[in-house]
């Protein structure tokens, strides 16, 4: 449920409200918009109807959420969330672009691509440093060690950082050095991380799962920011069908779609999408009239000697010009691109 209160309601009385219901044993979230204050209520709805608020004169109504998710939900806020990182916001008028490789290899590897895709107009370099694989056999990253080499990249070129967390083990050392925690498309419905990244005062990048549905996905959200963590990003990076051409199949319809459903911003990865860089670019520029908030690709300086994922990463001269396509795109829609030159 969610109780709308009217315009110039005192904080003692918002103070009121929630004493009320955390009495009465509901979890309770505030959202502070520009007309109105509105006071998310999860719990049993039988006692909150018993509780008569609507009768409380600063109350304008009380409204049921009927989806499963609630905090996610347009109904509990109807203004886009913008989560501030650094000088950057994401989720207002400007599109952001994450570009890095898929893996941190080595010191030169990382800090090459960074200078590069800072230049070309990136605003976070992505790269992992905890790879989990198929096979076993795979390169697994270079974990902590990649997380330094990462936060040194940052310490050189101003981008910020963005890492996997694929372990609660290791929630607290990846929050140390990144600036937002992506959690993978394995981990989507890996609900004891979701909840541990949720304590992190760190915005969180969720991916969907391969075969994960818009409810499914948008549910996971909802265990982050019932856990007190509201710098919720969704990242749309394909889905198992039936198809073998590419790697997925990027679903651009979900941007709209969770654009209607939720106030979170919307990120996509048209490298993961389609598995093909000859792909990316063309992706990446749908996307954006699709209406995404930012698009996270895969760069590398040397792709055919990539550790993982060589096959859709975009050499420097690739990103360079996507970038210039990307600026005057959404240079016509309305929307610049952060950082673009």
């Amino acid at each position: 449920m969610i109780i709308v209160l009217k315009r110039g309601t005192s904080e003692a009385q918002v103070q009121k409200i929630n004493e009320r219901l955390n009495e009465e044993g509901f979890k309770v979230h505030l959202s502070q918009g520009v007309e109105k204050i509105i006071v998310g209520a999860i719990g049993d709805r039988s006692r909150l109807e018993a509780l008569d608020l609507e009768a409380i004169p600063w109350v304008e109504k009380v409204v049921p959420i009927l989806a499963p998710y609630k905090l996610v939900s347009r109904e509990f806020q109807s203004e886009n969330t913008i989560i501030k990182i650094g000088e950057h916001e994401i989720g207002g008028e400007e599109i952001h672009v994450m570009a890095g490789p898929c893996s941190v290899e080595s010191r030169s590897q990382i800090l090459e691509t960074a200078h590069a895709v800072k230049e070309a107009g990136a605003t976070f370099l992505r790269g992992g440093a905890f790879k989990p694989r198929t096979s076993p056999y795979a390169f697994q990253g270079l974990e902590e060690e990649g997380l330094k080499l990462l936060a040194e990249a940052r310490e050189e070129t101003g981008l910020l950082v963005v890492t996997e967390v694929v372990d609660v083990r290791d929630v607290e050392l990846v929050a140390h050095y990144t600036d937002i925690l992506q959690i993978g498309a394995r981990n989507m419905q890996n609900f004891i991380l979701l909840k541990e990244v949720a304590k992190t005062n760190r915005p969180v990048l969720l991916k969907r799962g391969p075969s994960a549905t818009l409810e499914e996905w948008m549910m996971a959200a909802e265990y982050i920011m019932d856990g007190g963590n509201y710098q919720v990003m969704f990242c749309e990076r394909g889905i198992r069908t039936f198809e073998n051409y590419t790697r997925n199949t990027l679903d651009l319809s979900m941007v709209p779609a969770l654009h209607s459903l939720s106030h979170l911003p919307v990120i996509v990865d048209p490298s993961h999408g389609t598995g093909r860089w000859n792909l990316v670019p063309s992706m990446a520029k749908a996307a954006v009239a699709a209406g995404a908030d930012g698009i996270i690709v895969e760069v590398h300086p040397n792709p055919e000697k990539a550790v993982s994922d060589g096959k859709q990463s975009l050499t420097v001269p690739n990103f360079t010009t996507m970038m210039d396509e990307l600026k005057k795109l959404a240079d016509a829609l309305g929307r610049p691109v952060k950082g673009a030159r």
